[in-house]
């Protein structure tokens, strides 16, 4: 059972995030030929405060 876990930035729509999930799921099955009742996704959605880029929040940076 393939899992795919994505850390991203909070503010995407259930939307992006539903269509993040089906074409994850298509590239895991495509590439490795798992079938797709067997894939798992996972998002983590962080606050913008508690992700560094080069020592700065993504906050800080209009992120």
């Amino acid at each position: 059972m393939p899992i795919a876990t994505i850390n991203i930035l909070e503010g995407r729509t259930d939307e992006q995030k539903e269509a993040l999930i089906e074409q994850v799921t298509e590239a895991i099955c495509n590439s490795i030929g798992s079938p797709v009742q067997a894939v798992r996704v996972i998002i983590n959605e962080m606050p913008n405060t508690q992700f560094g880029i080069g020592g700065k929040t993504a906050k800080s940076l209009g992120r």
